[in-house]
């Protein structure tokens, strides 16, 4: 049996990050009130673990994307589909990713979605690559975490 996973990115700003990686693959940010609610009733947080984010509680070192398309656990709300974390960490980025994603958007499709990223934020590393059947421009999110626009 495939193992299920999720992708966990350290970062500084982890709402920000889901937002953004959000609009960027058509996902959704993953609502937590419902789970802080309940950890909060059960006594196993306090207040100070959370902030607010878009008028709803949100845990404050994390937050998530996930694929809104996916089918969801109906005792916990969670998706079992890719999710993507994002996890506050106190020290900034400094190297390339060892790992990064690569959004297939098709070749004819390539300029437009970069220019739609880099309005959300992101920003173009690269000129556009054509090797070997493949073409990619190499990209960065908002904290610099590298990532393709791929045919």
């Amino acid at each position: 049996m495939a193992v299920h996973f999720k992708i966990c990115i350290d970062c500084a700003d982890p709402h920000r990050l889901a937002a953004f990686w959000a609009e960027a693959m058509g996902y959704q940010v993953e609502d937590h009130s419902g789970i802080i609610a309940g950890l909060l009733d059960q006594g196993l947080i306090g207040e100070d673990v959370l902030t607010e984010v878009d008028g709803r509680r949100a845990f404050k070192e994390f937050g998530a994307a996930y694929d809104p398309d996916a089918p969801t656990d109906p005792e916990t709300g969670r998706t079992k589909g890719m999710r993507l974390l994002f996890q506050a960490v106190p020290e900034p980025k400094t190297v390339k990713n060892r790992i990064h994603l690569d959004l297939h958007v098709g070749v004819d499709r390539i300029d437009a979605e970069v220019e739609r990223l880099e309005a959300l934020g992101g920003e173009r590393l690269s000129d556009r690559f054509d090797e070997g059947g493949a073409t990619w421009v190499v990209m960065g999110d908002p904290e610099g975490n590298e990532f393709c626009v791929h045919s």
